[in-house]
């Protein structure tokens, strides 16, 4: 069965989910960004999930939702604060099919609803394009030290104006 058919739903993270979001992590990572980052930049930043428990922690400390497609996760994203999207990743098999755009437009709106006037996020080269149809611009280019390797990110910013009606 094709996972497009599939309708997606969206719930909290619970820290149950917490090893298969460090595969989709892993696999999103390693599959979707290669065009942008080598290999060992790839594994370095991989690697940044292999302690599970410190990866779940982080997780259960930010508002954290889980995209799922017949109860199975194929995605998550994370609010740090009121206002800085710390993580989203889709499964390479979801890539495309508008998980991410669903995450997404659910952390806008819990990021609104903190109170944020404005949302940041430090994009990696492959996801900036997708923030940037999202109404994102980029303020600063950055060189951040992962696992020995280093890897360029953009911090973004989208202002928010008041809610839709």
């Amino acid at each position: 069965m094709n996972g497009a058919s599939l309708e997606a739903a969206l719930r909290p993270f619970l820290p149950a989910d917490t090893p298969v979001l460090a595969q989709i992590f892993r696999d999103s990572v390693e599959e979707l960004t290669s065009e942008d980052y080598d290999e060992a930049q790839r594994t370095a930043w991989i690697a940044s999930v292999d302690d599970e428990a410190r990866f779940g922690r982080r997780l259960a400390e930010q508002l954290t939702i889980v995209a799922t497609r017949g109860g199975a996760p194929v995605g998550f994203a994370s609010l740090k604060g009121a206002d800085h999207i710390d993580m989203l990743y889709v499964s390479p098999e979801a890539a495309h099919e508008g998980i991410g755009t669903l995450l997404y437009a659910a952390l806008e709106k819990l990021a609104r609803n903190r109170g944020a006037t404005k949302l940041t996020a430090d994009v990696s080269d492959t996801a900036l394009p997708f923030l940037e149809r999202h109404g994102f611009r980029p303020r600063e280019r950055q060189s951040i030290a992962v696992n020995g390797e280093w890897l360029a990110n953009t911090r973004m910013e989208k202002k928010l104006g008041s809610p839709p009606q």
